[in-house]
């Protein structure tokens, strides 16, 4: 232990990997710790190990979309903060029946600018 704080823990969940990578590379550089996985399954299975404060995932993936990994993660996690991102119009209906359902959760349209993701999570 150095007596510095940790670095907030972040998974980042998108099928497109260069994306994936991409953000995680930025966060890394930015003071957080964060991890990469491209699939709705593995973000459920990688947050019950990682336990992250964050998770940052595209909604629109073919396995599980981000909004039910979310749902699953905050069953498991209450405490971990949300994002999601999505560049189709079908995200407004999923975020709709989720919203009914009880489930709110933050949305950016992508692509995600790395200014614009770094300024909405120092808040």
């Amino acid at each position: 232990m150095n007596g510095r704080p940790a670095k907030p823990r972040v998974l980042v969940v998108d099928d497109e990997r260069v994306i994936a990578d991409t953000l995680s590379i930025i966060l890394n550089k930015s003071g957080f710790d964060a991890s990469a996985v491209y699939s709705g399954t593995a973000a459920v299975n990688r947050a019950q190990e990682l336990q992250p404060e964050l998770v940052i995932s595209d909604v629109i993936m073919d396995d599980m979309n981000g909004i039910e990994a979310a749902i699953r993660i905050r069953e498991m996690l209450p405490r971990c903060k949300i994002l999601l991102f999505s560049g189709q119009a079908a995200t407004a209906d999923l975020l709709e029946k989720a919203r009914k359902e009880g489930h709110e959760f933050e949305i950016l349209a992508k692509p995600v600018h790395p200014q614009d993701l770094l300024a909405k999570l120092k808040r």
